[in-house]
């Protein structure tokens, strides 16, 4: 069994508005191991971002425990155990884009050797080699979030939150990237968060499958995946592949029900 990296037990939390309380969390009981890739899908407004800052320490919830490696949340952000990777690339457009990289490294305080070296190899591993000296405007929307994932990568953290990256891509792109990131993920041995909105991406790029509820946000249904580790963008074709697929679907669907019914 591999050590658990996220566990929530009984996790809730509830805004509070000037319209009144909205649950954007209920009851979530999740574990997550070391090295497993999780895409988490739902409607929008589900909770899926919510449980990823949560995660991050971004939001606190209102009842219920959260652990990262043992860890409360602020802890594990004081350590820096985790990259967060955001729907928009977020890079500074006057810094270029080793820059952009070594910012969490800057600030960390990592020697001006130690930055160079961990910018080259996570710019090797995210394919961008030979473009640190550009800046954001002049790279493509896709190779501007890949710069994103590098500077999530450049502390080396072993835990990676991804809220819906490839969300503004085209369809071409996007599964370029998401070959890329399996591969990148296989290197690594990252425990991967990822926040989609896609069927086919979250069958493809996961080992679990976490489905929630509309508002508020339960886990609906947690699905192991049975896809070989080696999966060609082809794999979506496979009959295994739209099984799984047809089950995500299944407890969305479920999920709509149990918000008319309750």
């Amino acid at each position: 069994m591999p050590a658990t990296v996220v566990s929530a037990a009984d996790l809730s939390l509830t805004f509070a508005t000037n319209d009144g309380p909205v649950h954007a969390l209920s009851n979530v009981n999740l574990s997550i191991g070391k090295g497993e890739f999780v895409s988490f899908i739902g409607p929008s407004g589900c909770g899926k971002t919510t449980f990823l800052r949560t995660i991050a320490d971004l939001e606190q919830p209102t009842s219920g425990t959260l652990l990262i490696n043992g860890m409360t949340p602020r802890q594990a952000r004081e350590k820096r155990a985790y990259g967060y990777v955001f729907q928009a690339p977020a890079l500074y457009p006057w810094r270029t884009i080793e820059k952009n990289v070594a910012l969490p490294l800057e600030i960390m305080g990592y020697s001006a050797a130690e930055q160079a070296e961990r910018i080259k190899r996570t710019m090797d591993l995210v394919n961008l080699s030979g473009f640190e000296k550009k800046y954001p405007w002049q790279l493509s929307g896709g190779m501007q979030q890949r710069a994103s994932i590098a500077r999530a990568l450049a502390f080396d953290a072993d835990l990676l939150l991804m809220d819906e990256p490839f969300g503004a891509l085209d369809e071409i792109v996007r599964d370029h990237l998401n070959s890329e990131l399996l591969k990148l993920w296989a290197r690594t041995q990252k425990t991967i968060c990822f926040v989609t909105h896609s069927i086919p991406e979250a069958v493809y790029l996961s080992t679990k499958i976490v489905v929630m509820s509309p508002r508020p946000g339960r886990v609906t249904d947690v699905i192991e995946s049975t896809l070989p580790a080696e999966r060609p963008l082809d794999i979506r074709e496979t009959p295994e592949f739209l099984a799984i697929a047809a089950r995500v679907r299944d407890g969305l669907r479920a999920g709509h029900s149990y918000e008319e019914h309750a």
